[in-house]
Parts: C-alpha cells; sequence; structure tokens
C-alpha cells in the first residue's frame, strides 16, 4: 500500500506529523482512519487535499500555518468524527464541514467572527472548542449556533467576551468562559442553559452576581470563579442541590456569612460539598461562623490559606 513520503503508515493510522510539510502530502491510502499532520508549515488546504478518503475518523492539523480552506476540501470526509484545527491562522471558520464532526478544536486561531450557521448542519456535534480567538461578544453573531441540537461541551475562553454567549444551544452540560472580560453575571444570562453542571468564569473581571442568576442552572455541580473581583459569596448557592465544588480564591471576599454556603433550616442539598476554596480573599478563617460550613463534607474540604494541603 502507498505510503506518502517521510510519514509512517500502520494499522489504517498515517503518522506525518513533524516533518517541515508545506502542504498535505499525496498518496494517502484511501483506507485511513486516522491522519496527524500537526506541527508542520502548511499554509493552505486545498479542494482535493482530502479527495477519496471516506473512511477518515480523526484528522489532526494543529499547529500549522493554514489561513485558507477551500470551502469544499473538507466535503469529503463523510466519516469524520475528529477535526482539530487549532493553532493556526484562520480568519473564518471552514466551510462544508461534515455533518459526522462530534468534535471540533479550533482554538487558538485567528478567527473575528461566527456568522449565523457556520455550524449548520452538524447535528452530530457533541464538543466546540473555539477559545483564543479574537471574537469580542459583538463576532457572535445570532443564529451561530443553530442546529448543534447535541452540543454538551463548549470552551470560549480567551476571547475578549464582555458577557455570557447568549445564544448558545440549550443543550450544553459544560461551559467555559474563562480569561475573558465578563464583568457581571445577571439574571438572565444562564436562563437558556438549564442543563449546565460544570460552570467556568475564572479570571474574568466578575464583581456582581445578580440575585437569581445561578438558580436558572439546577444541575450545577462544579462553579469556577476563581480570579475575578467578587465582595461576597454569590447568592444562591445553598438552594443549588447538586453544587459539590465552588472555586472561589482569589477574590475580594471580605467576609462568609452564616447562610452563604448552606440553607437555613433543613437542606435542600443533596449532596455535601466536596471542595471550597476561599484561599486570597481578605476574610480570614477565624472570622467565619463555622456554622457556614455545616454541609460540607469534611473541614478539609475548605480551602482558606494557599499552602494549605488536605
Amino acid at each position: 500500500a502507498s505510503c506518502p513520503f517521510g510519514c509512517q503508515c500502520s494499522a489504517r493510522v498515517v503518522q506525518c506529523s513533524d516533518l517541515g510539510l508545506v502542504s498535505v502530502p499525496q498518496a494517502i491510502p484511501k483506507d485511513a482512519r486516522l491522519l496527524d499532520l500537526q506541527n508542520n508549515k502548511i499554509t493552505e488546504i486545498k479542494q482535493d487535499d482530502f479527495k477519496g478518503l471516506n473512511k477518515l475518523y480523526a484528522l489532526y492539523l494543529v499547529n500549522n500555518l493554514i489561513s485558507k480552506v477551500h470551502p469544499k476540501a473538507f466535503a469529503p470526509l463523510s466519516s469524520l468524527d475528529k477535526l482539530y484545527i487549532s493553532h493556526n491562522q484562520l480568519t473564518e471558520v471552514p466551510g462544508s464541514m461534515p455533518s459526522s464532526l462530534v468534535e471540533l478544536r479550533i482554538h487558538e486561531n485567528n478567527i473575528k467572527k461566527i456568522p449565523k450557521d457556520a455550524f449548520s448542519g452538524m447535528k452530530r456535534l457533541h464538543a466546540l472548542e473555539m477559545g483564543g480567538n479574537p471574537l469580542q461578544s459583538t463576532g457572535i453573531e445570532v443564529g451561530a449556533f443553530e442546529g448543534l441540537e447535541r452540543l454538551v461541551y463548549v470552551r470560549v475562553s480567551d476571547s475578549k467576551l464582555a458577557r455570557i454567549p447568549k445564544d448558545l444551544p440549550n443543550s450544553i452540560q459544560e461551559l467555559h468562559l474563562e480569561h475573558n472580560q465578563i464583568t457581571a453575571l445577571e439574571q438572565e444570562d444562564l436562563i437558556r442553559y438549564p442543563l449546565i453542571h460544570r460552570l467556568g468564569l475564572s479570571y474574568n473581571q466578575i464583581k456582581v452576581i445578580q440575585n437569581g442568576s445561578l438558580e436558572t442552572c439546577p444541575h450545577l455541580r462544579e462553579l469556577h470563579l476563581d480570579s475575578n473581583v467578587l465582595t461576597q459569596v454569590p447568592p444562591g448557592l445553598a438552594f443549588l442541590k447538586h453544587l459539590q465544588v465552588v472555586y472561589l480564591h482569589s477574590n475580594k471576599i471580605a467576609a462568609v456569612k452564616s447562610d452563604d454556603f448552606c440553607s437555613k433550616g433543613a437542606s435542600p442539598k443533596r449532596v455535601l460539598y466536596s471542595g471550597i476554596s476561599l484561599f486570597d480573599n481578605p476574610v480570614n478563617y477565624w472570622d467565619v461562623p463555622p456554622s457556614a460550613f455545616r454541609c460540607v463534607a469534611s473541614r478539609s474540604a475548605v480551602q482558606f490559606s494557599q499552602n494549605f494541603r488536605k
């Protein structure tokens, strides 16, 4: 069977990474399942680069210099499950991506806009990584995520967002928006996403969390709000039945009240907290009433000082 020059081919895996390639090699075996072209110097994906590779399951194009993708280049890849094209120089979401895709990684590019229907037809997409693009909140058009009805994991970190995107599919369960410029969490911000169980908002500039804004996510298990500018524990935590892990370190929290984490009277909680981080805040642990942690699994689950080890 053929194997492109310099590459290694075995068991339907074609390994062409780190070869200094400037274009996609010819003579890729037609029965290939995985094609690895990472860490090369490919600048462009041409129309026929992947012709006939209808058995390909995974395509790795990470860390090249790709700035141009022919609008029909990915069309032949009718079995493609994973497309990793992060760390390139794309300025737009590539066209004609296979509807078979389950996982798409396009983070660390130069994409400024996600237009309406950018992912149309991708009904199977499960995970979308698109952080590290200079999107800003205005760059995500209304209807950009239309049709992604199975999407459960989204990461749009480090993208200069000023607020939580309003338009994501309501199927999402895990949302990562770290390293953005979000300043507040308002009541309607998460109302579309009732299934979220993990929410990452670390390294933003969040100062205010409105009453009731977290309760719209009743399944929340893990909440990361470290490295923001919160002056108090977010309201409503005590009513989140499934919440187990809360990162609040590196904020400006000056006091913790008795009912911040655990509700008064009969607890609605189904699980105990397994981790609460409060280190690097002005609050001292000796100023916190011990009853504040009455619904925490053990004392060691609460981290106050940075050098504290379980």
